[in-house]
């Protein structure tokens, strides 16, 4: 199994699966999820696999490599590998999309071809985000980056609520137009590098030596397209209506996986293959972030939608993810990596037991509830769990990281770190009013729905189980993470400020 290629397995069977439920007979369209779960079950296995034989301190920059020539005379290759960050961002994916695969049984009661086809763009999406967090081609990944577009599309569009085709049309304009630019620097990043039937491979363009105002210009082209995607304060107007009319699965999917590709992309190509463009933009991107991190969180305080509180919520996380990410220490960037695991397994619990509490109530306006945890204590009850992971409750998962950024940022920018603490009592404030308003207060009256079922239960369960590991004993994943963190700053060329209080004054015991 040494040369086995695991990434591309982990592409080719949800492809396979996709393809497999497309083809279904109409007559045989019920079997479709069963199908769906089955074929991203076996992917995560794979997922498994690929784990056990990753070594977190190798010293090559990236494993489980796979390069084949694609287009030769474009230097395109087909060349795939991973690093600790990009692994645990395909795991998470792997472990995310059963369950929402199992949250979305009855999303298409209509049953029929709209049901398998449903289905069959959930594998497909699938397919596209492990090909995205696993391209080592510049390329190839603009590629993946653009196809991953296509089933989002289709997924908000034709099984969303009212409004889905407004939403979808805005979502694919603002990620065609951040792509667009994109591949404009990517065939400029090209022009600058050796050229050549390997010419797009990022290992070829790392380190290179670039005209610094040339090096601006690229880095701008790839930024603007990782911000859309992210997203960021004030390309982040598609996120809300996308969110807020597709189906809770979708939602999780969009959010907790995809949107990352946004930050991973700053990581892997804004940081690692222009240096210096980066550290000159930095002082920007900072304020960019603070931005984010407050303006949605004032933002999801003044919802009255479910779904759109949740969305305007990741706004603000993801403004400390790229805080933590353009700190640059070694605190900051562990802690932005491990967030960006953290959020999409909190934001999955959000949206999917949000959808469930809206099946039960037809409604997603906040105004419509109240007294709920009376009438379905349990569903109440993971709600607050997600929601306390949400907002960094000691023990659960998100607070590691987010202690993780804000400390790391204290340690190069005192300013900005204090202003990041403060978006923990903002999260308090958007959590525990929504929390208060859709489920204390009296019980309301003529109204009576079940509490979780069997599959809800399963649906939840993997979610609180990651809140608790990650929230109690995070460090075998921060030990996947750490090597790669450190060796981007590495190739930025940082490191972490010195300590304001040398370490043998510290102790009080020296004289």
């Amino acid at each position: 199994m040494e040369n086995f290629p695991w990434l591309t397995a982990m592409m080719v069977v949800p492809l396979v699966g996709a393809a497999l439920i497309a083809a279904l007979p109409a007559a045989m369209a019920e079997r479709a999820k069963e199908l769906a779960l089955a074929f991203s079950l076996a992917t995560l296995a794979l997922g498994v696999g690929a784990l056990t034989r990753f070594d977190a301190d190798a010293i090559a920059a990236f494993q489980l490599t796979e390069v084949h020539s694609w287009i030769p005379s474009f230097g395109v290759s087909y060349a795939l590998g991973v690093d600790g960050i990009a692994l645990t961002l395909i795991l998470m994916a792997l472990i995310l999309t059963p369950v929402c695969i199992l949250a979305a049984w009855h999303d298409v009661p209509e049953g029929g071809s709209r049901e398998k086809n449903y289905f069959a763009w959930t594998l497909l999406l699938l397919a596209f985000m492990v090909g995205v967090f696993a391209a080592t081609d510049v390329f190839l990944f603009y590629v993946f980056f653009e196809a991953m577009l296509i089933p989002v599309y289709f997924l908000i569009g034709s099984y969303g609520g009212p409004g889905r085709q407004a939403a979808a049309v805005k979502f694919l304009l603002f990620s065609l137009a951040g792509g667009l630019i994109m591949l404009a620097s990517v065939i400029g990043l090209y022009m600058q590098g050796p050229r050549g039937e390997s010419g797009f491979l990022i290992q070829n363009l790392t380190g290179l030596d670039i005209d610094p105002t040339m090096q601006k210009w690229l880095w701008l082209g790839f930024f603007i397209a990782f911000a859309v995607k992210a997203p960021m304060w004030p390309v982040h107007t598609w996120l809300p209506d996308a969110a807020g009319v597709a189906k809770p699965a979708t939602a999780t999917l969009l959010v907790g996986v995809l949107d990352k590709v946004g930050t991973y992309g700053m990581i892997r190509f804004c940081l690692q293959i222009f240096p210096e463009a980066s550290q000159w933009a930095t002082p920007v991107v900072i304020a960019l972030a603070v931005v984010s991190i407050f303006y949605g969180a004032m933002a999801a305080i003044a919802q009255n939608d479910l779904m759109r509180l949740i969305a305007y919520t990741s706004i603000s996380h993801f403004g400390l993810i790229v805080l933590g990410i353009f700190a640059m220490t070694t605190t900051s960037g562990a802690g932005a990596t491990l967030y960006m695991i953290n959020h999409g397994f909190s934001t999955a619990a959000l949206f999917l037991i949000a959808g469930m509490l809206i099946a039960r109530r037809g409604s997603t306006k906040i105004s419509d509830y109240g007294g709920w945890q009376r009438v379905v204590p349990v569903l109440a009850g993971t709600f607050l769990i997600g929601g306390l992971s949400s907002l960094a409750l000691p023990g659960l998962s998100s607070f590691i990281s987010e202690f993780l950024v804000i400390t790391g940022t204290f340690q190069r920018y005192q300013g900005v770190g204090v202003l990041a603490a403060l978006s923990v009592v903002l999260a308090a404030i958007y959590i525990l009013w929504m929390y208060k308003r859709v489920m204390t207060g009296p019980k309301p009256q003529d109204v009576e729905a079940r509490d979780l079922g069997w599959r809800e239960k399963f649906v939840v369960a993997p979610l609180i189980a990651s809140f608790l590991v990650l929230g109690v004993y995070p460090k075998p994943v921060l030990d996947i993470l750490n090597p790669a963190v450190q060796r981007v700053l590495t190739e930025v060329g940082v490191s972490d400020p010195p300590p304001v209080v040398p370490a043998a004054a510290s102790t009080g015991s020296e004289k």
